[in-house]
């Protein structure tokens, strides 16, 4: 059944086109074309790429790292609440045991799906940090780098890891780095103490870029550019960014956006108190306290965010200067093509999948289709 959406603007990987309808058949875009004349109903003043979210450990009152059934069902709905189409669980430091039961039950919700945002797979963020820019993660649970692991955990996700964050001071980090791409793996650097020097050899030898750009790394020094400046200044370096204004300043916001527009991809890390009232919350097994939508450990520490995708995509056009036409990108192409996927998803074009949301002038969500259909819930 073919199923055609109007709008007064369409977005594509070029930009904006004025008046356009999307044709869709079998969840597929099957083309792009103007509107006929004489027709004046617009299904949205804006349609764009639904956006995907590389990088969430939990929302609406669940974590990522739940053993409860239904937990990956919940957040799905609650990141299509978002105009999110497609995402990746994203798990913490824990247990080994414990992260092998998630890495098995997010596979299961990769192979069988499901309602809500499809799940693209997962992202093993911890435990192969180093202490010094540790965040929330609990450093006695912190391992060594070792093929075998690596391969343990490949083979228990059933092929569905994506992403694997790690420090690339650790010993043997380049070594895992090459092992991992070879397995078709994106491998992003944080929660470390990395130099510049460290860091421009751990994308030498493969590595995709920063996790949360900014946070849990070495900053900015006019001496030592540390980790942030590796990141910004190498043309490789992938860049996820909260741009949720506390995690990063309005201005590093910018600057992230002047130095790399075309390598940012949009992130929530978004943890279980997003969504939910303001009161105490867990994250990687401590308590957390949440005031004013901020999440904190108890030591005054930030500790994961309560973001939205949508949100972050006006935080970029309101407070970083961003157009609306990159903002986009920077949550939808831009995460499909670190992950190496946008083939498939990521922009509005013929032959990639019909996940697509309706916005506002003001870039508020309106509607989500995932596959060509409309979501509700």
């Amino acid at each position: 059944m073919t199923q055609i959406l109007r709008a007064r603007r369409l977005l594509t990987e070029y930009g904006w086109q004025d008046d356009c309808q999307l044709r869709i058949e079998a969840g597929t875009i099957a083309a792009i074309e103007p509107i006929p004349a004489g027709i004046v109903w617009r299904d949205a003043e804006l349609l764009c790429p639904a956006y995907i979210d590389v990088h969430v450990h939990g929302g609406a009152g669940v974590d990522v790292m739940d053993d409860a059934p239904g937990t990956l069902d919940k957040l799905a709905h609650h990141k299509a609440q978002e105009g999110v189409a497609a995402w990746l669980p994203t798990t913490v430091t824990a247990p080994l045991a414990s992260i092998h039961r998630t890495l098995a039950r997010i596979a299961e919700r990769y192979h069988s799906g499901g309602p809500g945002a499809q799940v693209l797979g997962s992202y093993l963020e911890g435990p192969y940090f180093t202490p010094q820019n540790k965040g929330a993660h609990p450093p006695e649970l912190f391992r060594e780098l070792d093929a075998d692991e690596l391969d343990t955990l490949i083979a228990v996700s059933r092929h569905t890891l994506r992403v694997v964050a790690l420090a690339p001071e650790k010993p043997g980090a380049l070594r895992a780095i090459q092992h991992l791409k070879q397995q078709g793996v994106r491998v992003m650097l944080g929660h470390s103490a990395a130099t510049w020097a460290q860091t421009r050899a751990a994308f030498d030898a493969g590595a995709d870029g920063l996790v949360h750009c900014y946070n849990g790394m070495t900053g900015l020094h006019h001496r030592e550019p540390g980790m942030v400046g590796a990141g910004l200044t190498d043309p490789r370096a992938w860049l996820e960014l909260i741009a949720d204004g506390h995690h990063v300043h309005p201005a590093a916001m910018r600057l992230c956006g002047i130095c790399a527009k075309e390598r940012i991809v949009l992130i929530t890390d978004a943890m279980q108190a997003a969504g939910m009232p303001d009161g105490r919350y867990t994250l990687c097994g401590e308590q957390v306290d949440m005031r004013g939508g901020i999440v904190r450990t108890a030591s005054g520490g930030l500790a994961g965010s309560t973001l939205s995708v949508d949100a972050a995509v006006r935080h970029m056009v309101e407070l970083a200067g961003m157009t609306a036409e990159d903002a986009i990108h920077m949550a939808s192409l831009h995460p499909a093509r670190l992950l190496g996927i946008d083939s498939q998803l990521g922009s509005l074009k013929p032959g990639k999948r019909a996940n697509i949301i309706a916005l506002d002038g003001g870039l508020h969500l309106q509607h989500l289709w995932i596959q060509g259909q409309p979501y509700t819930h």
